[in-house]
């Protein structure tokens, strides 16, 4: 004679993972944490709906009501730590280039760049080598972004020229495009290669180019 095997009993069953009330924005911004970590480990491409309710300790259910798809998370977290990264570019880039000079006023600001995408490589990461997967949204957030940022560059690129002789017949608008541009490649090298690229070797670089376009030291 063959037993039937005993279904299990509520007890016996894995209990349900429940996440503590939180309010929304809260909970938004505990999942946006729990995505970043995720990233940080793994990657954006092996960023999943499950990993991200996996690391924040709650079920997936409570995940999908604050983001519908990994679409949207992915442009959330993007958005998010991409207005944290321009907060820090605008704030390192000089109001006043008289005190120091043009040279001296961009090897401090792209010392002071360099500086800051090492401290959070992870998002510098997914600001400087945003994948071709990226939402569009973000593409045009980003675009928009840098267009500020080049606004300031250019401003100071004009006072750069106005104050030294040795920018004299530069064009303002593209050397704002040289300084930004130079600036992000560090960043890129910094975040990709950080033994090879050191934090000294990309100041010192900037230093003397800045020097040989001014013709001064730094």
């Amino acid at each position: 004679m063959t037993t039937r095997p005993q279904a299990a009993t509520p007890a016996d069953r894995p209990r349900r993972k429940y996440a503590p009330r939180l309010p929304p924005e809260q909970r938004r911004a505990q999942l946006l944490d729990a995505a970043f970590e995720v990233t940080r480990r793994s990657g954006l491409h092996d960023l999943s709906m499950e990993a991200v309710a996996d690391e924040a300790g709650v079920g997936k259910p409570v995940l999908y009501t604050v983001f519908r798809t990994r679409v949207d998370l992915v442009e959330a977290l993007l958005q998010r730590e991409h207005d944290l990264a321009i907060g820090q570019v605008l704030a390192a880039m000089p109001t006043d280039l008289r005190p120091l000079g043009p040279a001296a006023a961009y090897a401090g600001t792209v010392s002071a760049f360099v500086h800051v995408v090492l401290e959070n490589p992870t998002r510098w990461r997914l600001i400087l080598t945003a994948p071709d997967t990226a939402p569009g949204e973000y593409r045009e957030h980003l675009r928009a972004a840098r267009g500020a940022v080049l606004a300031r560059a250019e401003v100071l690129a004009r006072a750069g020229i106005e104050l030294e002789p040795g920018l004299a017949g530069l064009d303002p608008v593209l050397l704002a495009h040289t300084m930004l541009s130079i600036a992000e490649m560090l960043g890129r090298l910094a975040v990709s290669d950080p033994d090879t690229y050191t934090s000294e070797r990309l100041e010192t670089y900037a230093a003397a180019l800045a020097a040989s376009v001014t013709g001064r030291r730094t």
